[in-house]
């Protein structure tokens, strides 16, 4: 079950996974079968590099008390807007501003109208010939959003805007048009408010529950759910930044990839970190030592409040898989997990899907080819 969760290549679908896109995330199914495989209702189960949620929304979904980290501000916005309820009220004002005023949005407000809304450090790049009008448009919607009832409700409105700005923008070659930015962003977001009705209605039945936390995951022994609470994680089921592959966790591509960080902008969220922050060291750094170091701190914090005995399911990458494969397996032995064989006892190895069209020029190389690692608490 778990091999074939791990290869599964269908459209990433379903809850409320298309939220947004966040880069490197892993197949529902795969964290899905993980959880059922590896844990039981009720159980803690941790993911320390969460991205976009994957995990936690099925983990969720499957009545389990979820634990999320990430370095990144963008992914726990993300994460967050994926798993939290909103009241009658909140659901019913987010679908009159989708059917009344995004459907009013338009060029021709007064910049002055909009000035307050945009951010010049976090816009870098949108004033390119290919985003500068979806600029404009976001900010339009961005002051929309404020009238908004609550913070949950803005929040759920921002990241509809959010998914759509970057249909619109990211590594789009072509000019996004006001009239189609307008019609996905209405559409787009009563599909989400569906989505994120059928989760609640999901997650009451299962009793699952979900805590979402920002910082680094060598800091986990500081949270209150495991400092204060003393609880511990039966499953951990993650997929970490890969060894010498960089990764836009926190950026854009717009108008002939040149980088923007727009996600921010419109989330409303703080970064200000570089690439190598978020991939734990510089990709031309070839011998990867930074990130091997920042990793063993990570996986040590882990397994401290990993229960003894309890699983960590992983999916990982490497640039040079025959030298950061073994240093990695070493990280995971003097962290203090041990590598269990399944089925025929062969690691099951995958094509990432999903591949960028500038990534696929390149061929099926060792980066393209993720694989899964089973480790047990020891």
């Amino acid at each position: 079950m778990l091999a074939e969760g791990a290869i599964d290549r269908t459209p990433v679908s379903g809850w409320t996974h298309n939220f947004y896109r966040y880069p490197a995330r892993f197949s529902p199914k795969f964290a899905a079968v993980a959880i059922e495989l590896f844990s039981e209702p009720g159980d803690l189960v941790l993911d320390p590099y969460m991205g976009g949620g994957t995990a936690i929304v099925e983990g969720v979904a499957a009545g389990r008390r979820m634990v999320g980290n990430d370095l990144n501000t963008l992914g726990t916005f993300i994460a967050k807007v994926k798993v939290t309820s909103l009241t009658l009220a909140d659901a019913k004002a987010v679908r009159s501003w989708a059917s009344w005023q995004v459907p009013q949005l338009s060029y021709s407000i007064p910049a002055e109208d909009v000035a307050a809304f945009i951010d010049q450090v976090k816009t870098k790049n949108l004033g390119l010939a290919k985003a500068r009008f979806i600029k404009k448009a976001v900010a339009a919607a961005l002051a929309t959003i404020a009238d908004l009832p609550s913070r949950r409700a803005q929040d759920f409105a921002r990241c509809a805007v959010l998914r759509v700005g970057q249909w619109a923008l990211d590594g789009r070659e072509s000019h996004t048009t006001l009239s189609d930015f307008r019609d996905r962003l209405g559409t787009t977001t009563r599909e989400m408010l569906t989505a994120l009705a059928g989760l609640v209605k999901q997650k009451k039945e299962s009793g699952g529950r979900a805590l979402i936390l920002h910082g680094d995951a060598a800091e986990l022994g500081n949270a209150k759910i495991f400092s204060e609470d003393k609880k511990r994680a039966a499953l951990v089921v993650t997929s970490p930044p890969y060894p010498g592959v960089h990764v836009l966790y926190h950026r854009w591509q717009v108008d002939g990839r040149r980088e923007t960080p727009a996600p921010y902008w419109i989330a409303g969220c703080n970064d200000g970190q570089g690439g190598a922050f978020y991939n734990f060291g510089d990709r031309r750094e070839s011998s990867a030592n930074k990130y091997f170091s920042k990793s063993l701190a990570t996986l040590k914090a882990i397994r401290a409040v990993t229960a003894e005995g309890g699983y960590m399911i992983q999916m990982v990458a490497f640039n040079r898989p025959s030298e950061h494969l073994p240093r990695y397996l070493d990280n995971m032995e003097a962290a203090g997990f041990a590598e269990v064989s399944v089925g025929a006892g062969m690691r099951i190895w995958r094509q990432v899907p999903g591949r960028k069209w500038h990534a696929r020029q390149k061929g099926k190389t060792n980066s393209s080819k993720e694989v899964v690692l089973i480790h047990r608490a020891v």
